[in-house]
């Protein structure tokens, strides 16, 4: 069995961990937060998984350096924002450990997808992208969840399937890395216009019209950044993005509900009480369609909403009455 360091504690995080211990692995769980430690170890219970008890056996810790030195594999579990900061503390004790990314975003100013970032500030580390539709509310109640393990080398995209894989978790591989990651960044961008979709009072037909065209816009950035095709019809690209845009477990989903139905974007995000990564997401998405000349109607229209205050159902009225094309390119 393997022996792994769990760095975050938001409910991803600590279903993760929860999992990878019933699974016989050795885990240990950091957290930036002290208070957050202690609770989780005196209380053994997350706030936001208030059904899932933390097994006895993982150790909780306010110390990097007790966490990760003899580890197998690092975990990274941060929300995107923090992703940068994190791994550049963690940088003194990574020593040949796999880094695990689970958080979902494109940096800002950088454009680069989070498993960039780690290895701009832990240079020549392995680091996978683990993606795909797994809220962590089910994983944490065990129930059939799927998810992909992605790294340009096969042999360690492999390795982590082989830890992560389980009787409630199927893990797939794709070397495809940057796609993997660009779909998990795009969907919850998508996200956030179906939940405001449902906001307006809108119907089921133009949901699913947002998602499957929302994925059209994904895969057509993702083939101008040299990304594979499949990807995007695959588990971390249209699984994913069904199970954001749809789910009751989705922030993102939450978050663009709450606008539609008239919330500010501020006080959207306050009552969801949790990092919406679709909002983080916008401006580099935005950025990335202006670099590679790529035509993203919806996602520049949640971006007018979000970032602009644009009148919502205004919003939606200008996407119905763009130009008449082909649905195939």
């Amino acid at each position: 069995m393997s022996k792994l360091a769990v760095i975050g504690a938001g409910t991803w995080g600590i279903a993760l961990a929860r999992m990878l211990c019933l699974s016989g692995h050795e885990v240990r769980v950091w957290s930036a937060l002290p208070e957050e430690i202690d609770e989780l170890s005196s209380t053994r219970r997350h706030k936001n998984l208030p059904e899932m008890v933390i097994p006895s056996e993982i150790v909780f810790s306010k110390s990097l350096e007790a966490v990760c030195p003899g580890t197998d594999i690092i975990v990274m579990a941060v929300p995107s924002v923090y992703v940068r900061s994190t791994a550049r503390s963690l940088a003194t004790f990574v020593s040949g450990q796999i880094i695990v990314d689970v958080a979902k975003g494109i940096e800002p100013d950088t454009m680069l997808t989070m498993s960039e970032v780690i290895s701009s500030e832990i240079p020549d580390v392995p680091v996978v992208a683990l993606s795909g539709p797994t809220h962590a509310e089910e994983v944490a109640r065990d129930l059939p969840t799927t998810i992909v393990s992605a790294c340009a080398s096969l042999p360690v995209a492999e390795k982590v399937q082989a830890v992560f894989t389980n009787s409630v978790m199927r893990v797939y591989t794709n070397t495809d890395i940057r796609g993997v990651e660009l779909c998990g960044a795009l969907k919850n961008i998508i996200a956030l216009a179906c939940g405001c979709l449902a906001g307006l009072g809108y119907g089921d037909n133009i949901k699913a019209a947002a998602i499957t065209r929302g994925l059209t816009e994904m895969r057509r950035l993702g083939l101008a950044m040299g990304c594979v095709p499949e990807t995007f019809s695959g588990l971390a690209g249209m699984g994913d993005l069904i199970v954001t845009a749809t789910s009751v477990h989705s922030r993102n989903n939450k978050c663009g509900k709450l606008i539609g139905q008239g919330l500010s974007v501020s006080d959207a995000v306050s009552e969801v009480g949790m990092v919406v990564e679709g909002i983080s997401a916008l401006t580099a998405a935005v950025e990335l369609s202006d670099k590679y000349d790529v035509h993203m109607p919806i996602i520049r229209a949640v971006d007018r909403v979000v970032n602009g205050g644009a009148d919502p159902r205004a919003t939606v009225e200008e996407l119905m009455a763009l130009d008449g094309v082909s649905e195939f390119e």
